[in-house]
């Protein structure tokens, strides 16, 4: 494993603690945080954006890759994401979930074209699947409050 390698996973590990730590706010009252899901979703809005521009930076290096598509493609997490912060808690998590399902399935689908570095898909395959229960759990204690 490379120094890189080691530091994004250590990022996008330590990444997912707000995720945990604010959807079990979600059932648990946590000291000092009185809207729990508001913070996860604005947290998920700008983690959502941020994995987009991952695909910004990558179209940018791989000169022989810079497609249009790829960029358009890359904006496309964040214009999902801005509504997220803007709708009632329950919509905003159907949305937040949706990016980054649907984020998860483009990385996979352009892997080998944006030529991503073969430890990305497999971390990228947990860390959505822990974003994705945290919102999916949130989104289940909204509709049940």
């Amino acid at each position: 494993m490379t120094g890189s390698e080691t530091t994004a996973k250590a990022l996008g590990y330590a990444g997912l603690i707000p995720f945990v730590v604010f959807s079990i706010g979600c059932w648990i009252p946590l000291p000092y945080v009185t809207n729990a899901p508001y913070i996860l979703i604005t947290y998920g809005a700008v983690i959502l954006s941020f994995m987009g521009a991952v695909h910004w930076g990558v179209a940018m290096a791989n000169k022989d890759q810079q497609q249009g598509k790829f960029f358009i493609s890359s904006v496309l997490p964040a214009l999902i994401a801005w509504p997220a912060l803007l709708l009632a808690q329950s919509l905003a998590l159907v949305i937040l979930l949706a990016g980054f399902i649907g984020l998860y399935t483009y990385d996979r689908s352009v892997e080998k074209a944006q030529a991503l570095p073969g430890w990305y898909i497999p971390m990228r395959t947990r860390l959505t699947a822990v974003v994705v229960l945290c919102l999916a759990s949130a989104l289940l204690s909204v509709i049940m409050n």
